[in-house]
């Protein structure tokens, strides 16, 4: 059975303009540009990314400027600093992160807004809604 293909990029490479992978992808170097790959990707201690981050799951470290979606799962390690908007179904974050911007996280399962928390009235606001006064 073929496995999915690892993209290595280490941190003596720097990239200018966009990085479309269809593997999983470390990547430890300087990317001035949007790296999306349909795999897992990580990032390096060393990273320095100025661009946006797409992927199926997503280990963040080293210093992002841009916004970090991950379809599954998003992790942002210690020392990580980030200044963009976060989008993923589940997001850890460990202590020492520095993160400026917002976070849209909504897991796969959780309830329609408003579906499940919202209790329904009772009979007598029920009655004083359609003007007829409440029996009791």
């Amino acid at each position: 059975m073929p496995t999915a293909s690892q993209n290595i990029l280490n941190a003596d490479v720097e990239i200018r303009g966009n990085l479309k992978c269809s593997g999983d992808v470390f990547f430890d170097g300087r990317l001035d540009g949007d790296l999306t790959t349909d795999g897992a990707l990580e990032l390096g201690e060393n990273a320095t990314v100025r661009g946006n981050l797409t992927a199926l799951t997503v280990v963040a470290r080293g210093k992002i400027t841009g916004n970090i979606s991950a379809r599954e799962r998003l992790e942002v390690k210690a020392r990580t600093e980030v200044t963009g908007d976060l989008r993923g179904a589940k997001l850890v974050v460990d202590d020492g992160v520095v993160f400026q911007g917002k976070a849209d996280i909504a897991p796969t399962k959780a309830p329609a807004p408003g579906a499940a928390s919202m209790p329904k009235p009772p009979d007598a606001y029920k009655a004083m809604e359609s003007g007829k006064p409440a029996i009791r």
